[in-house]
């Protein structure tokens, strides 16, 4: 079985008193699919690395990590081939950028980019790995205040 391994971010800001993170559509999914920025570690890439690239690619934004959140393992099948994959997220706090300034490069891969508040992130993103990462994000921050 191929293993493959991505790193991904749970970016989050205040505004107007409330937590929110950045979400995206992706392009090759509907319109009702809401996600979190990752993709695929590049050789030599630390997966912190990743997550921070990632979200300045997909989102327009970028930030700085506040460590590890966890992992995500399933496994799928691409062409007939069973895959592994492991996806590791950060929490990223916003430190600036505009979110949705896509970078042309990455538009293909990104329909739309918005903040959606972090304490209903767990209802509104798609995969319910990515919510569990929004939960925990939202439990570190409240440790923090």
């Amino acid at each position: 079985m191929r293993r493959e391994f991505s790193a991904g971010a749970v970016l989050v800001r205040r505004l107007r008193g409330r937590w929110v993170l950045a979400a995206i559509r992706p392009r090759r999914h509907g319109p009702a699919v809401w996600a979190l920025p990752k993709g695929h570690i590049d050789p030599g890439e630390r997966p912190e690395e990743t997550a921070l690239r990632e979200v300045a690619e997909e989102t327009g934004a970028h930030g700085r990590s506040l460590g590890k959140l966890g992992d995500i393992r399933y496994v799928f099948t691409w062409d007939g081939e069973r895959i592994f994959k492991v996806v590791s997220f950060f929490l990223v706090r916003y430190s600036g950028g505009r979110l949705g300034d896509v970078p042309e490069a990455f538009r293909h891969e990104v329909a739309e980019a918005r903040w959606l508040p972090l304490d209903e992130a767990p209802r509104l993103l798609t995969d319910g790995g990515e919510r569990e990462m929004a939960r925990k994000a939202l439990a570190r921050l409240d440790e923090d205040v």
